[in-house]
């Protein structure tokens, strides 16, 4: 049972509740709260807005009670139904399925019926978003394919700009160079002839290098780049800032990032940044805790600067006794102070003609994706979002949120985000999880966001902070046996074959279409195996993944055609329907190590002719609207009718 319709969410319009039930219940009330999320949940709780009393209506089928109810503002409501049989009184409220990422439970599928607790934080309350009925996400964003890269392990395009031993420092340690491309990266105490630091061993990739290779890009199929952070700082990852308005000079200069997004676009692709606003780093302009720039910085020489024109970009303990004690880092990391919304700030990576945000955009770039969201509050990204609007109304706007993000997609913060919840189900069906478990994070998306929004989502496989998708599914590292690796490789094709044939927007994680695995961070930011570079890349996999690219770019209706609940699922097998202007999709998918036939009927799809998007494979749907499919094992099969 789902107690709302239509299906989804609203711009704030009146929505009706329903609940069916055998003859018993005496009364029924719809009890509407706003839920209150700041941060990563670290405040989080629903306010009480209405308790409305529900009305009976008797049918053939048994008894209805009814209520509506118009949500007032745009935000994420909670809701439940409180109903009294036979003198007691229980609560039907959302089940307890747990959601990736999400601390608050329940899928928004069958209602679950438990007595009526004390303490209404046991509560799993269904979820309501409320949207501005105006958002609208950039049109190209649907149709997106995102190549997704790590500068510093891409590709090393121009040897002059490599960082140098005995020159280059981070946090007053000497950088660590490797000497062969295809090494792996360096792990502080493991023995691998590493020092003790992290983040600061360099392998040379810059913006040449991705200059250099736009034109695999464009025979990939791929048609924009979201690059990790390109600004000056002292790590390899560069989530450390040390100025925001200039290119870190080992991956190039601000003229080369010009040259790289006019080259970029003269072949059909755009290009994301990646930044972030939450914080800066300590080794930088604005802060210079080890007094490396000509600027007073807030913090210059572990000392509190408040003649500083950065000092109140931070907030400062002078009565800390170390210099760590006198500031906040971003989740307790020194390095990383945390950033001020003051006004000065604000002006600086927004509110000023050339801010940080309007700078990047006047050069070139498409949008932005926004590291670590959540730590950032929602009137400060909603004041961005009307700059980078202003700026240019194309322009893409995506968060870095794990959990259900609901709250930044309602039309007044971010178009899209980072699909975690999609990574983590699709790698857990790949793998060979239940199917139908899986899915019920795909559905509560697609119910809990904006179509707009839902249709634009950055859908990953694989991702600089997490363990590659082949080592989630066995390739584990050069101890793998042959068939580990075949296995792996197998299970990866069947999830980017789910990935290119699901709406919202693929990305692909760069070196994961030539084989490249690796575990938690540092290992899944490994080199790209060039051969040209002495690595070995599998063709035949990129061989298959532009196969996959290239059968969702001729398909339309892969990309924006309409999605509904599956019309088949069990343990091993999902398929889906899609449709876009007359034209039919059928996608179905199987995760178990042995063919699987399914047989359903679709009565829209009855007479009509489908051929495989892969193969030469022709189905005809008989007038009885009956399919049977025998899918291959870890695989699947896409027809498009014709």
């Amino acid at each position: 049972m789902r107690p709302s319709t239509p299906f989804g969410l609203s711009p704030r319009r009146k929505v009706s509740f329903a609940l069916t039930a055998d003859a018993g219940l005496t009364s029924a009330t719809l009890v509407i709260e706003e839920r209150t999320l700041v941060g990563n949940y670290d405040e989080f709780s629903y306010t009480e807005l209405t308790k409305d009393p529900m009305a009976k209506v008797v049918t053939a089928e048994g008894e209805r009670w009814e209520a509506s109810y118009t949500f007032p503002d745009v935000a994420v409501y909670g809701y439940y139904f409180e109903v009294v049989a036979n003198g007691e009184t229980y609560i039907v409220h959302n089940n307890d399925f747990s959601v990736y990422w999400t601390p608050e439970k329940g899928s928004g599928g069958e209602s679950m019926i438990a007595f009526q607790p004390s303490d209404t934080d046991a509560v799993r309350r269904y979820r309501h978003s409320s949207y501005d009925g105006t958002f609208a996400v950039p049109e190209w964003s649907k149709n997106a394919i995102y190549y997704y890269i790590f500068p510093e392990r891409f590709r090393n395009g121009d040897t002059s700009n490599d960082p140098t031993v005995g020159q280059d420092t981070i946090l007053g340690e000497a950088v660590e160079v490797h000497s062969d491309w295809n090494d792996a990266p360096w792990v502080p105490g493991t023995g691998d002839g590493s020092d003790e630091f992290y983040n600061n061993d360099f392998f040379g990739g810059d913006l040449q290098g991705i200059v250099e290779k736009l034109d695999y890009l464009a025979d990939l199929g791929v048609n924009t780049l979201y690059i990790n952070p390109i600004f000056e700082a002292a790590s390899n990852h560069k989530y450390d800032t040390a100025d925001y308005k200039n290119i870190d000079d080992n991956f190039g200069d601000n003229a080369l990032f010009e040259t790289l997004t006019t080259e970029a676009s003269n072949r059909g692709i755009r290009v994301i940044l990646d930044t972030s606003l939450n914080h800066t780093g300590s080794d930088s302009k604005y802060f210079d805790r080890y007094e490396n720039f000509a600027e007073l910085g807030a913090f210059e020489g572990e000392t509190i600067q408040e003649s500083s024109p950065f000092y109140d970009w931070y907030t400062f303990d002078p009565a800390g006794t170390t210099p760590e004690a006198m500031y906040e880092g971003w989740v307790g990391v020194d390095s990383l102070p945390n950033l001020n919304e003051s006004d000065s700030w604000k002006a600086y990576a927004y509110g000023d003609a050339d801010s940080v945000t309007n700078m990047w955009l006047d050069k070139g770039a498409s949008g932005w994706r926004m590291d670590v969201a959540p730590w950032v509050s929602d009137e400060f990204w909603r004041e961005w979002r009307d700059v980078v609007k202003a700026n240019d109304a194309d322009a893409l706007t995506v968060a870095e949120t794990w959990f259900d993000a609901s709250k930044h997609l309602l039309g007044d913060m971010f178009d899209s985000t980072m699909n975690y919840i999609f990574r983590n189900a699709v790698q857990d069906f790949a793998a060979g999880e239940s199917a139908e478990e899986m899915y019920q994070n795909l559905e509560l998306m697609r119910e809990n966001y904006p179509q707009e929004a839902f249709y634009a989502l950055m859908n990953l496989l694989s991702t600089h902070d997490a363990a590659r998708a082949l080592h989630h599914f066995g390739y584990t590292g050069p101890e793998s046996s042959a068939e580990a690796v075949a296995e792996a490789k197998t299970r990866l094709k069947l999830a980017v074959l789910f990935q290119m044939a699901y709406p919202g927007a693929p990305a692909i994680f760069y070196g994961d279409e030539v084989g490249v695995t690796g575990g938690e961070d540092p290992y899944n930011r490994a080199t790209y195996p060039w051969a040209d570079e002495g690595g070995n890349p599998d063709m035949a996999l990129l061989d298959d993944f532009k196969a996959l690219i290239q059968m969702r770019n001729d398909n339309a209706v892969l990309r924006t055609g309409s999605i509904d609940a599956p019309v088949y699922a069990d343990e091993n097998v999902i398929v889906l329907v899609r449709e876009l202007n007359g034209t039919h999709a059928i996608t179905a998918f199987n995760n178990a190590a042995e063919t699987s036939e399914v047989t359903f009927t679709v009565d829209d799809l009855a007479s009509l002719n489908f051929n495989d998007a892969l193969s030469s494979e022709a189905l005809a749907v008989p007038a009885s609207g009956e399919i049977t499919l025998t899918l291959p094992a870890i695989g699947g099969q896409v027809f498009i009718s014709q």
